[in-house]
């Protein structure tokens, strides 16, 4: 069975990692030479990200007694970066998901002293920390929130400029049009995030951001459904349906994290305003808050307004607990029938050296919509390779 040899897989890694820790030779746990430096300062490199998971639901009944969900394991991402970079004078990067088939970060940026980066190309749109701000090797749930996934725009073809010189801010600006590199979403979108930090020290950080964008669709449509935190399935148990003849949509987020040692609370407020010609407007909004705390003593990296992961620093590894409540409403005026859904989710890491980690969640679901509800449990597992 697929699954026993993930763990099977994961608990040999850790041995190894311990049992070779203090030698001087190269280990499979430590730094993998995925980059060269020419002595112009000069870097090649690649960066990657394959993770396998595991859904399993229940209490997922119908009332006609038919199972809503179906269990699976597959390749969530099979994701391979490549970048070419000068530190603070120019960085090309290119990315490709091969599960997804789609284009990831693809962009030239240009880096000023004085002015900050200007980047061009395909890159994420700005609302929505969990995943505008948050790579996807570093989550620390296995999927993003509910209305993180709502909200979220996806990536776009255009230019943006960020400036991190003032001590504790931090300021990007983007102006997308054209589309994705796969041809599809043709619009302008222009977005903003600006983020705070009134503290920031070794072992303390407060993260203070609002996020916000006008989108404009080429086609006039527009369409809000989420996923219940379980990506292996196509499922959505809630849906707004298709919403004709839209004028713009702008989005919102207010986010606040503080990190206090081994200790990350994080929360983030988000909203859509769909504007209709003729019609009533349509909003939908959510919320979730989440804490974790790594039990072996290590702390998130924090780097250009965003955390990264745990770095072990025992040859065991780093284990890490948390907990997340999650909430969307898709009904408003005109569309009484989008539902409502919040998630519990627990969650467990295990962080195997710096380029393994095993994650699980439970997550507990309550749904309504068109009088229907819905309540499964779902368990998740994943492994995760990542350089």
């Amino acid at each position: 069975m697929r699954i026993k040899s993930m763990l099977a897989g994961a608990v040999s890694l850790a041995f190894a990692g311990a049992a070779c820790a203090e030698a001087p030779s190269y280990s499979l746990l430590g730094d993998w030479p995925v980059k060269l430096a020419t002595d112009s300062g000069v870097e090649l490199g690649l960066r990657g990200n394959l993770s396998y998971d595991y859904n399993r639901f229940g209490d997922d009944r119908l009332p006609n007694g038919g199972e809503r969900f179906v269990v699976d394991d597959a390749w969530r991402r099979q994701e391979l970066n490549a970048f070419l970079r000068k530190p603070g004078v120019f960085d090309v990067a290119i990315g490709y998901d091969f599960k997804s088939k789609v284009w990831l970060d693809n962009f030239l940026r240009l880096s000023n002293e004085v002015g900050g980066d200007l980047r061009i190309g395909q890159f994420k749109t700005p609302v929505g920390y969990e995943e505008s701000a948050v790579g996807t090797t570093s989550t620390t749930f296995l999927e993003r929130s509910l209305p993180a996934s709502m909200v979220y725009q996806g990536r776009r073809l255009g230019v943006d400029w960020t400036y991190e010189k003032l001590a504790g801010w931090y300021f990007n600006a983007a102006l997308m049009t054209g589309g994705d590199l796969q041809g599809d979403n043709d619009g302008r979108t222009l977005g903003a995030r600006v983020v705070f930090n009134p503290l920031k020290t070794d072992s303390d950080v407060i993260h203070l951001g609002v996020a916000a964008s006008n989108e404009k669709h080429d086609d006039d449509s527009a369409r809000l459904r989420v996923r219940p935190e379980a990506f292996l399935t196509d499922v959505r148990l809630v849906d707004s349906g298709a919403l004709g003849r839209v004028e713009t949509v702008d989005r919102l987020g207010l986010e606040a994290i503080w990190q206090h040692g081994p200790l990350l609370v994080q929360g983030e407020y988000l909203r859509i305003d769909v504007e209709r010609e003729g019609l009533n407007d349509y909003s939908a909004d959510g919320y979730y808050v989440s804490a974790a705390r790594v039990l072996t003593g290590e702390k998130r990296s924090y780097k250009s307004a965003a955390f990264g992961n745990v770095k072990p620093k025992h040859g065991y590894g780093a284990v890490e607990l948390a907990a997340r409540y999650s909430h969307v409403d898709l009904d408003d005026r005109d569309v009484s029938f989008g539902g409502r859904q919040s998630d519990w989710t627990v969650g467990v890491n295990w962080y195997i050296g710096q380029h393994f980690k095993l994650q699980a969640n439970y997550v507990m679901v309550d749904s309504k919509r068109r009088g229907i509800d819905l309540d499964p449990n779902i368990a998740e597992l994943r492994l995760q390779i990542y350089f």
